[in-house]
Order: structure tokens, then sequence, then C-alpha cells
């Protein structure tokens, strides 16, 4: 029985750009294009309307805008993936992207192979961020981490997506990958993308360094035990 294939929203204002990218996603299986559009506004109309895995969000849209169209998205439906395409990865747009919640990024010149993997990545609850991302992710990690609310309490910028915490969570339970696959249903080689995501972020080289680090750093809870 063939896999449930991934639904996705295409939004993009130059038409010729979006063709292509239209033509080039169609011929991958397992991806199917449930509706385009050609501005923020259109777009968030969409999402309402279709089932959807996955939004492939141009960030110059015009209007709204690529960035408000993101957070209007995100507001209304916080579990669904959005990975944004962009001319350029300047550390102000990949600061603002997070903020409006996207899992990631792809520069509008990537090869079609990587943006393949990327909306497979994001629509498994991963994340798709560069080097250059990365850093920015991390420092802004670092900073939030001295932010104090009223009561006293760090105010923790989690890098992790929900499905990453889920992952390192049962990691921090001694779970091996193929039991964490059977556990959520997903593939091995899915917790293994999930993992190595984790390990880039908390910039960690293995996963039990990355369980204490997420103590430390309040991303888990501290009553889970590293594994043997």
């Amino acid at each position: 029985m063939p896999a449930t294939p991934i639904k996705i929203l295409l939004v993009e204002d130059d038409e010729l750009f979006r063709l292509g990218l239209r033509v080039r996603l169609q011929q991958e299986a397992g991806l199917e294009i449930m509706a385009e559009a050609e501005d923020g506004e259109t777009a968030m109309e969409l999402v309402g309307q279709h089932p959807l895995d996955v939004v492939l969000l141009d960030v110059g849209l015009p209007g709204i805008g690529g960035i408000e169209a993101c957070k209007h998205i995100k507001q209304q439906y916080p579990q669904l993936p959005i990975l944004a395409l962009t001319s350029h990865s300047q550390k102000s747009l990949i600061a603002r992207l997070i903020d409006a919640g996207a899992q990631g990024y792809c520069l509008k010149g990537i090869a079609a192979e990587k943006l393949v993997l990327a909306l497979r990545s994001v629509a498994a609850g991963a994340s798709w961020w560069d080097e250059t991302a990365t850093k920015e992710i991390r420092s802004s990690f670092a900073s939030n981490l001295s932010d104090i609310d009223s009561n006293n309490t760090p105010k923790v910028f989690n890098p992790l997506t929900q499905r990453e915490q889920e992952i390192l969570s049962l990691l921090a339970a001694g779970k091996t990958n193929q039991e964490i696959a059977v556990i959520l249903y997903i593939t091995p080689g899915t917790v293994r993308v999930h993992v190595h995501a984790i390990l880039q972020k908390l910039e960690v080289s293995d996963r039990n360094q990355a369980v204490v680090v997420a103590v430390q750093k309040r991303l888990i809870k501290a009553d889970l035990r590293l594994g043997d």
C-alpha cells in the first residue's frame, strides 16, 4: 500500500518560478501540490480550505508579505510546518523567520533534490536551517537564557520543534531509534534526521550530551533519566 503523499500549499508571486516549482515537485513520488497562491492573503485563506502537511512560502510576497503571512498561519494552525523560500539569508531575516514560527528556509537557488529533502524533513516535524541560520538560532538561544519573567523563571528560547522535543525526551528515557520510531509511528530514518538536527542545534556530539544540555536549559523535564 503506497504511503500517503505529503500535501503542499505552494505560495510564490512569480508566476514562472511558481510554475517551475510545481512541475518539478509534481515529478516527485509522495509529494502533492494541493493549492497555489501568489500572495499572503490568498495563502491564509487556502490554508483553511485544504488538508495540508506543509506550506512552501515565499518571503518576498506582495501585500501582507511572507513573514506576516507566516505569523498569521502559525497563529491559526500552530502544528502546520512552514518552509520559507528566500533570495538571501541575512541574520535579520533569519531572526524574523524564527520569530514568525517557520521551521526553516531554502534559498531560491537550491538544488531541486535539496528542496525536496527539506520539504520531506519539515513535513516530518524536523527543521531545515543552514549553517548561517543555525549560528543565529544558537545565538538567540544563548541570549534568551538570561531573560527573567515576573515569576523569576528563565524565559528560555527553545530552538527545538515539538517533534524534536518529543524525540529528545524519549532519548532521555533511554529509548533507541527503533523504539522511538515505533512509539511515534515514524521510520527509524526519520528519527535519525531529527536526532541529527537536535545535535546540531544544541551543538553537541552525541545524544547523552544533548540530554544533559536540554535538562540544563530546561528544554525537557529534569526528572527524565539518561539511557544506560
